[in-house]
């Protein structure tokens, strides 16, 4: 089978981690695979790749038409494999990152070449300056013309997407089943980057057990907006003082970066036990981990969820927020969470409540100017009931200002924690449930079984029949699923 990857770059993330495994498990059953992208990659992979400027981001790539696109595509697979492809998957077409992209995309079905279109992030979530920019420049404002292009419906186009969420929103808005695949990331531990050192192993250890023998809780994240780092905090403020507390890198971006350090003054004002960017003054980034009392995520949102998984093949329990979307893919998988939460309630009265409504107001009018959709009369208070329960509301629906209110209330008022729900971070530290959420996950989301599932993926769409009469999704209705008013989180606004 020869097979093309495409995607914009293969920079360190979860896209390139996808490749990577894909590459591995392609080639090693003997497969040809060639990877297209729009950059040098910064590591090699285990199969050809080739640079075509034309994939990069829209701001860097060179100037050309989707025509010329989709032919430096077919000729590059040609140089490269001696043949076109048998299937061609394409990673985050839709996501607004290239312009050019699904026209070239879109012409290379209608000569009748199998496509893999594989959705890890999408416009319509989160992303109004992409969408934005998708919607006016390809489609005069159009939504309908826009989902010709970006979610075409023909026997030779098939999708896959990483969660239950996506997948039951993509069919609702008509991707039909037989197109439409759910592929699970497989997932591995991070590997030791240096020989075992006992000395070094030690002074690694010290951030654990801290002076007094403490408890390290570690958040492995680049702690962008949507990781919640307020919330963190928050459980930082309220640690015993055996705990310590600490983040692995800073965000990159710089509108993030300001955020970011926001929340650093905030912790070194308030003395909180909160050591940033640990991950970088380290070079075993295992060791590091394997070094935590637990691990910790407190995301408003998640992709696939590696957070959830990765934590139990490091030996460590996981703490903090749970995201039912995506982990109810895992728990049916038989991957226990005990001990995260669901919401984390605080009073509202500790909080400006009526500035926050028209914070609220201000977030749904916003996404419904971006996105191009009407503003339901009863929207704010669909969003308002879905985050305040009984004078309480999730913290993870709050702005910054207001998550820094709830943290200086209660530096002040230690007693107060007893009004949070929860008002302990948990975790399950039983060497049994560790033991069984590992095994779970190396059952369940190994390379081998992902190899499998990608090959069974590429010879349904290789056996059908291309035709030249094509249908769209509906666009409006995936709008519709992502922006509906209860899925509101301002950290994502």
């Amino acid at each position: 089978m020869r097979v093309v990857i495409v995607h914009f770059h293969l920079q360190t993330g979860g896209v390139t981690r996808v490749i990577q495994h894909a590459c591995e498990t392609l080639t090693s059953s003997g497969h040809r695979v060639l990877v297209l992208t729009g950059e040098a990659p910064r590591q090699p992979l285990s199969t050809q790749v080739a640079v075509l400027s034309g994939l990069g981001y829209e701001e860097r790539r060179v100037e050309q038409t989707p025509e010329e696109l989709a032919a430096a595509l077919l000729k590059a697979a040609r140089e490269h494999l001696g043949a076109v492809p048998d299937v061609w998957h394409i990673h985050n077409h839709c996501l607004g990152k290239n312009l050019i992209l699904p026209g070239a995309l879109l012409r290379l079905a209608r000569g009748g070449h199998r496509l893999l279109l594989q959705a890890h992030d999408f416009a319509e979530d989160g992303r109004p300056a992409l969408y934005r920019r998708l919607r006016d420049r390809l489609a005069d404002g159009d939504v309908g013309r826009l989902s010709a292009l970006l979610y075409p419906l023909a026997p030779q186009i098939h999708y896959a997407v990483l969660n239950a969420r996506d997948q039951s929103f993509l069919a609702a808005a008509g991707v039909p089943a037989t197109n439409l695949h759910l592929l699970a990331n497989a997932v591995s531990a991070p590997a030791p980057t240096r020989e075992p050192n006992p000395e070094a192993d030690r002074a690694l250890d010290a951030p654990r057990r801290g002076r007094d023998g403490g408890r390290l809780w570690l958040y492995p994240t680049r702690a962008i907006r949507r990781k919640n780092l307020g919330e963190f905090l928050l459980w930082a403020a309220l640690g015993d003082q055996q705990d310590r507390f600490a983040t692995t890198q800073a965000p990159q971006n710089p509108q993030e970066q300001m955020r970011y350090r926001r929340w650093v003054a905030l912790a070194a004002e308030l003395g909180l036990p909160v050591e940033f960017e640990l991950g970088n003054r380290v070079d075993d980034f295992r060791g590091l981990l394997a070094s935590a009392h637990a691990l910790v995520t407190t995301s408003v949102g998640e992709g696939f969820g590696l957070a959830f998984l990765e934590p139990w093949l490091s030996g460590r329990p996981l703490a903090g927020r749970d995201l039912p979307e995506i982990t109810r893919d895992f728990r049916a998988n038989g991957i226990r969470l005990d001990g995260l939460y669901q919401r984390l309630l605080v009073p509202l009265d500790w909080i400006d409540a009526e500035r926050l409504r028209a914070a609220f107001a201000q977030s749904l009018a916003a996404n419904a100017t971006a996105y191009g959709r009407p503003l339901g009369t009863d929207a704010l208070e669909q969003a308002w009931r879905s985050a305040v329960d009984d004078a309480h509301i999730d913290l993870g629906r709050l702005d910054e200002a207001a998550q820094e209110a709830v943290i200086r209330h209660l530096c002040e008022n230690p007693s107060a924690r007893k009004e949070l729900s929860p008002s302990t971070l948990i975790a399950a530290t039983d060497p049994r449930l560790i033991a069984a959420n590992d095994a779970a996950i190396r059952a369940e989301y190994n390379l081998s079984d992902f190899g499998r599932r990608l090959v069974s993926m590429y010879a349904g769409i290789i056996d059908a029949v291309p035709t030249v009469r094509f249908d769209r999704a509906h666009g409006d209705t995936l709008l519709d699923r992502f922006l509906a008013p209860e899925r509101l989180t301002l950290l994502r606004a």
